[in-house]
């Protein structure tokens, strides 16, 4: 039995090269993915390793619930533990070789062409302190052009930030900290293997690198002798844990904290599997589906080849063979081809695993470079995965072949399912459906996203597309029927003999439909939930919002109270609206009230009043949304005594007694109450305004932002949005990921058309007398090509509409859970993107028939009819 499972896998090569690529496919994701995760993790160690390199100890800042010190530092910031005098203690204990105080900031750059820089993302825009030994030069950043700064006017950027900004030696450079642009003359371009340059943090390789010379970075991000952080080398011999002893007793008792480089190592190490778990995990969960795709084809193969060796496994069982050596038989067969498939796969997996790093940096990733790091555990579980998936799927059919009755088998070549058979699965489908949808009819009544609910919708989702593949050969007659009504009303005898074809064997049809109709149920689920949240932002981003311009700072810190001035007389401009933002807590009630000029406010904003106006709202009397008003039970006249402010960051929390005059519907543009600046502003965290509404006179909208930006400075850090940028803003992380869903789920859908080549192929085999016989009655060979492509068509629209329509009912029935973050959600059907999948579905059909159609229309005529 084992040579005829060779013999099978050999004198089957053609049909079973589908299959195989499913197998390849899939194992070749899960390969990449578990390379790609060793890969970034190895190459984030490295880079932490060159950042800790020479580190012994680290002295880092306690910066948790500090306050101010006594210099006047900013709250949130370092208590100025780390001064120069506890670097020049630390240097001379015994062990020290060195000591290297650092600054740590951020630094958003303006590039040459005065855009800004990685504005959006400043978090990753590092700043640190140029420190040159004895030689004048910084080993932590070699020199590549020019020298190191030294003064307060000079600055040096590593080299991919100066190459991304477009500025050379002797450019002037524009860059923001917190606030107002300032500038700095290049004077050196540096290299690092350290992407962050930093012993405390988890590197990234995004973002840019500016380096100050120490008295300015300590100037522009803490203040004069104080540091961020110390990191000291150990003298040959010097025990480490003995010397992190003795630094931690130089440090005071709170504000700063000694940690060992080995434990640094440890810490830094956990973070960095922590970071890129999330994305393995996300996609071997692509992977999965993948592969769960794939086990349809794979199953639908074995089934098809076992129909047609029906009566070489019945010659078999004659002579004696026993159910369980059919079925190893099989079995062998599918492990063999499950092997060698796994071992191309992960051929392939490392392929994708390179590509994905640049690939994802392209979207701002930011990974860092390193060397293909492949452990045994990948090879390992991708033959292990690859090998059990196809000895899964062909479990089915091999058992199948075990029934065969061997006197029954030598008549019939090919023989419908039972009935019995079918009628199990269709109650089973039925009740896996009812409860899926029921599960989902619970979840649609949903308005969080906790995790129980987000349980109950995967459980929903999945009951539901169970449910649904099961009915598929019970579905699939009435839809192929009507399908077959409109190929034989205009394509004739070959649409009428397609439509027969794949009514002949609903299973089959099912299994092969089932495959496309997962990856168009995930994909139609996600386009209608994303284009549905997108529908919703764009609605809460803009709503009451009349004004042209929206301007902030991509940072916490706020405009100056002098910036609507600046701004109002800018020509062009007809408003400008200043906002902050307070805490008022009134009746065990807390909110957020907004502070503006109410006159300018109405020129560049919208407010529904059930009750007063945005007329009466002045000193001491506001307006309420009809949501606080509700919580907190006031009406319009009602008094109330407020405290305002929280009383953090020198902020002043006190009591005032409020007059409400207005009862507005809630809106995104104002929070649960609205006063005067000049009542909210003195309570507000920054003292500073939040934003600014700007209101551009009739027709002179158009380039307005560049003036705008000019008359507060032109930081880098400005944001000057329009209500098509803040929109656009709002739903780009939608777009970005629903982009990259695409992508994975676009394997799916790739092993889905694999299956639709493979079982027309496969059909046309087995149909070999049959289209021989056709020929021989006139059907010409146009007429057969016509028949595979039509009913290949079928096919692919049979697994389209139950896909497409699956989808929409999952994306319908779970977006309740998103309306606790989005008031505006509701499902909105993308009818154009969905009409665009009806026709790819369409076009997959028209494709895959291709090759089946070609060699159909090649069978020689005689030699078709002469096959049994």
């Amino acid at each position: 039995m084992l040579r005829t499972a060779l013999r099978n896998v050999l004198a089957h090569k053609a049909r079973l090269i589908m299959t195989a690529l499913a197998v390849l496919l899939g194992v070749a994701f899960v390969s990449g993915t578990l390379v790609f995760a060793d890969t970034t993790a190895n190459a984030y160690r490295n880079a932490a390793a060159q950042s800790l390199k020479g580190v012994a100890v680290s002295v880092q800042a306690d910066e948790t619930g500090t306050a101010p010190d006594t210099a006047g530092g900013a709250a949130g910031k370092a208590t100025g533990a780390l001064d120069t005098a506890l670097a020049r203690k630390i240097r001379q204990l015994p062990g020290v070789d060195s000591v290297r105080p650092t600054v740590h900031g951020q630094a958003t750059l303006a590039g040459k062409d005065g855009r800004p820089v990685d504005a959006d993302t400043s978090g990753q825009d590092l700043a640190t302190n140029y420190l040159p030994g004895k030689d004048g030069k910084d080993s932590h950043f070699p020199l590549k052009e020019g020298r190191g700064p030294a003064s307060e006017d000079e600055l040096a950027l590593e080299a991919r930030t100066a190459a991304k900004a477009g500025y050379r030696i002797g450019d002037t450079v524009r860059f923001a900290i917190d606030g107002p642009a300032l500038t700095g003359k290049l004077v050196g371009i540096v290299s690092t293997d350290d992407p962050q340059a930093t012993a405390g943090d988890t590197p990234s390789g995004g973002g840019t690198r500016t380096l100050f010379d120490t008295r300015t970075a300590q100037k522009l991000f803490h203040h004069p002798g104080r540091f961020d952080e110390i990191a000291v080398a150990a003298r040959t011999g010097t025990d480490e844990h003995t010397l992190t002893e003795q630094v931690q007793a130089l440090l005071p008792k709170e504000g700063a904290r000694a940690v060992s480089g080995t434990q640094l190592a440890a810490e830094q190490s956990a973070r960095i599997a922590e970071n890129t778990g999330y994305l393995t995990k996300t996609l071997l969960v692509f992977a999965g589906i993948a592969l769960f795709v794939g086990v349809f084809l794979i199953a639908n193969t074995f089934t098809m080849l076992i129909a047609q060796r029906s009566r070489e496994i019945a010659l078999l069982r004659a002579v004696g063979a026993a159910r369980r050596q059919v079925v190893r038989s099989v079995l062998v067969e599918a492990g063999l081809l499950g092997l060698v498939a796994s071992a191309g796969g992960f051929a392939l997996g490392l392929g994708i695993a390179a590509a994905m790093r640049p690939l994802l940096n392209t979207t701002g990733a930011g990974l860092p470079d390193g060397p293909l790091v492949i452990t045994p555990a990948a090879p390992l579980a991708s033959l292990a995965v690859g090998v059990v998936i196809t000895v899964l799927a062909a479990w089915l059919p091999s058992r199948k072949a075990a029934k065969i009755a061997p006197v029954a088998a030598l008549s019939s070549v090919d023989q419908a399912p039972p009935a019995r058979a079918l009628m199990v699965r269709n109650v089973l489908g039925s009740l896996l459906t009812g409860a899926g949808v029921l599960v989902m009819l619970y979840v649609s009544t949903l308005r969080t996203s906790k995790e129980s609910n987000l349980m109950a919708a995967m459980l929903g989702g999945v009951l539901t597309l169970g449910g649904v593949i099961a009915l598929a050969p019970l579905l699939s007659r009435p839809l192929i029927t009507l399908a077959g009504k409109v190929t034989t009303r205009f394509c004739g005898v070959s649409g009428k003999l397609a439509r027969e074809n794949a009514l002949r064997n609903p299973r089959r049809t099912a299994a092969t439909a089932s495959a496309l109709m997962i990856g168009l149920a995930l994909i139609t689920g996600l386009t209608v939930g994303a284009h549905s949240a997108q529908h919703a932002m764009a609605q809460e981003a803009t709503q009451g919002l009349t004004a042209d311009y929206k301007v902030n700072y991509s940072t916490a810190r706020g405009l100056a109270p002098d910036a609507a001035g600046k701004v109002a007389r800018v020509p062009g401009v007809a408003a400008a609206a200043p906002v902050t933002t307070a805490q008022l807590g009134t009746h065990g009630r807390s909110a957020v009230i907004t502070g503006t000029d109410p006159e300018a406010f109405g020129k560049t904003a919208r407010l529904d009043f059930r009750a007063g106006s945005l007329h009466d709202v002045g000193p001491g009397r506001i307006a309420v949304s009809d949501d606080f008003a509700a919580r907190a039970g006031l009406k319009a006249g009602a008094t109330l005594d407020a405290e305002m402010g929280d009383g953090t960051a020198g902020g002043k929390a006190a009591k005032r007694k409020l007059t409400v005059v207005g009862i507005y519907a809630k809106t995104r543009t104002v929070d649960d109450a609205l006063g005067t600046r000049a009542d909210v502003l003195p309570y507000s965290v920054t003292k500073q305004f939040d934003n600014l509404l700007v209101k551009a006179e009739p027709g002179k909208a158009a380039g307005l932002e560049r003036t705008i930006r000019a008359a507060l400075g032109d930081s880098p850090l400005l944001k000057v949005r329009s209500q098509e940028q803040l929109v656009k803003d709002h739903n780009e992380p939608v777009t970005t990921v629903l982009s990259m869903m695409y992508g994975l789920l676009g394997m799916a859908v790739v092993i889905a058309i694999l299956g639709v080549v493979n079982t027309l192929a496969m059909s046309v085999f087995e149909r070999t007398r049959e289209i021989g016989m056709l020929r021989a009655i006139g059907l010409d060979r146009s007429g057969v090509r016509q028949m595979v492509r039509l009913e290949s068509v079928v096919i692919s629209l049979f697994g389209a509409v139950l896909g497409i329509g699956t989808g929409v009912f999952l994306a319908w029935a779970a977006g309740g859970l998103t309306t606790s973050s989005m008031h505006a959600y509701e499902t909105v059907l993308p009818w154009g993107r969905l009409g665009t999948f009806l026709l790819l579905s369409l076009m997959i059909g028209v494709l895959a028939a291709i090759w089946p159609a070609r060699r159909a229309a090649r069978l020689n005529m005689l030699r078709s009819v002469q096959s049994s």
